[in-house]
């Protein structure tokens, strides 16, 4: 146990530290303090020992330099259980320190807010990162708070003694390297941004994501799992979501509902997206956003059941009444009418995400992902298109035919190759995700769409890679599809567009490929 006899309190968060610093001076505590803090303490009517005057140096540089001094790190390094530590204290006159408490400029907000590059820069802390970093190595001796969070805890043990325990000593040493560990890693991908340096994958790549929370299971029960927000990452997004009512997110909630946002965002008229084991099942788009719901769910109904939504308007209480009369797990858009909320109660269990400016387009961002012992860091698939599509057949599609393959290749890009999407206007009529054949894709898609009584005569069709054989399309003439859209660059893609032209199929090309695995 460790006797709390003096305190370094340095904040630049000052939530709860006036009632931390007044517990501790009741229970004959002494206070050393510096700025800010120190001023906060004072007004408080708390005894305090300013910093300057323990080291015999007022603050520098404008606030820059002011605990970086041997009678404050040597009172924070010395090892107690070492006497010729405590003798050179003694010799040079430095008071030793049992507890430290920091908290740390705020780089991050600031970056966040897109402050000037000076502004940001002057968020570098330095004197604090080396109090918390000395504090922590000393783990043995000293105690260290860097989260306010920690106040209540710290002030409940030292009231059974004014002691900490050596347990809570090493917890708080680890989250004390936690947090420089994290604030060192936001300064260098600031830099790295802001100087151009490093390249676009660097040689080292240093990660670090906050724990939004600790989830009931991973993929399957038996299965440990937490979900992680990327600090750096400011688009309107999932892990940015506040929840609104219902059930803790599951690890496949989460999945679920981050691939409906993301192909939710590729369109900019009102927009319904269900999807089911992380691929959309039902697409569409009408004026009416409680109608382009009904359409979506109507691909595929029987997928649609509890599955997860993204719309990409806000809820209406119309939309809501059509959502309740099914079981749904999800429910994620930008904002919700406070009737839609309203009938949303009745379904407690019900998930209901709001992620505001979630209309936003999306913007180039990394994509990590991890292999046994290794990680996979891309681009991520933010592109559609690469200019206009090429017509590459004898025939072209018309305006209409045109509009449904585009509709279509938005979807396509989204879906687990091999896919095969098939849509007429703006609506998915049928969705074949994740075969190993892309005939196979095609077949199935056709056959979720004939289940529900589908009409696949005059569809437009999207692959979302090449066909690397005619049958493709000679399955898709078979169903009466009248245009196709795919990347091209197969070896075969002569073989293909003279299928097509045989069957008068307008085919055109974009020259990106949307793969999905």
């Amino acid at each position: 146990m460790v006797q709390i006899k003096r305190a370094l309190l340095s904040v630049f968060e000052k939530e709860g530290i006036v009632e931390l610093a007044k517990f501790l001076h009741a229970r004959g505590v002494e206070v050393i303090s510096s700025g800010g803090t120190a001023k906060a303490l004072s007004e408080a009517g708390i005894p305090v020992i300013e910093v300057s005057s323990l080291t015999g140096f007022p603050e520098m540089m404008e606030g820059r330099v002011k605990t970086l001094h041997p009678k404050i790190h040597g009172g924070i390094l010395a090892d107690r259980r070492k006497k010729e530590h405590v003798e050179e204290a003694q010799k040079h006159g430095i008071g030793l320190i049992d507890l430290v408490v920091v908290n740390l400029y705020p780089f991050e907000k600031v970056v966040g807010e897109g402050k000037p590059h000076d502004e940001i820069i002057e968020m570098v802390d330095i004197g604090g990162p080396t109090l918390v970093r000395a504090a922590a190595k000393n783990y043995g001796s000293v105690a260290v708070v860097v989260r306010p969070q920690r106040y209540a805890s710290i002030m409940e043990e030292m009231g059974k003694g004014g002691k900490i325990g050596e347990k809570t000593r090493e917890e708080l040493a680890l989250e004390a390297f936690e947090h420089i560990s994290h604030y060192d890693i936001v300064i260098e991908g600031y830099l790295r941004k802001a100087f151009g340096l490093g390249g676009d994958f660097p040689e080292v790549l240093n990660l670090s994501f906050n724990k939004i929370q600790d989830l009931r299971y991973g993929e399957n029960p038996h299965q440990k799992a937490a979900f992680y927000k990327d600090p750096k990452f400011f688009q309107p997004c999932v892990a940015g979501a506040e929840q609104l009512q219902g059930k803790q997110l599951s690890y496949n909630n989460i999945l679920d509902t981050n691939s409906a946002f993301e192909l939710v965002k590729e369109f900019e008229e009102p927009t319904a997206v269900v999807v089911k084991h992380n691929n959309p099942c039902g697409v569409a788009s009408h004026e009416d956003i409680a109608e382009a719901y009904r359409m979506a769910k109507s691909v595929d109904p029987e997928a649609a059941f509890g599955g997860v939504i993204a719309v990409n308007t806000e809820v209406t209480l119309k939309l809501a009444k059509e959502i309740t009369s099914t079981f749904v797990e999800v429910v994620v858009a930008p904002s919700y009418s406070k009737e839609a909320l309203a009938e949303f109660k009745g379904k407690k269990n019900l998930r209901v995400m709001e992620v505001r400016d979630g209309n936003v387009k999306r913007q180039p961002y990394r994509e990590y992902r991890s292999v046994v012992g290794g990680l996979l860091v891309q681009d991520a698939n933010v592109k559609l298109l690469d200019g206009e599509p090429k017509v590459v057949t004898k025939v072209a599609p018309t305006p209409e035919e045109m509009e449904s393959l585009i509709y279509a290749w938005k979807i396509a890009k989204c879906v687990k190759s091999n896919a095969i999407v098939y849509a007429r206007g703006k609506r998915a009529v049928g969705i074949g995700a994740g075969q190993m054949k892309r005939v196979d894709a095609a077949k199935l898609a056709a056959m979720i769409a004939k289940s529900f009584g589908e009409e696949l005569q005059g569809v437009a069709m999207a692959s979302d890679a090449f066909f690397p054989f005619r049958d493709g399309v000679d399955f898709a003439a078979s169903l009466g599809v009248r245009a196709i859209i795919q990347p091209g660059g197969s070896i075969r893609d002569n073989e293909v567009i003279a299928a097509a032209d045989g069957h008068g199929i307008a085919m055109v090309f974009t020259g990106v490929r949307h793969f999905r695995h």
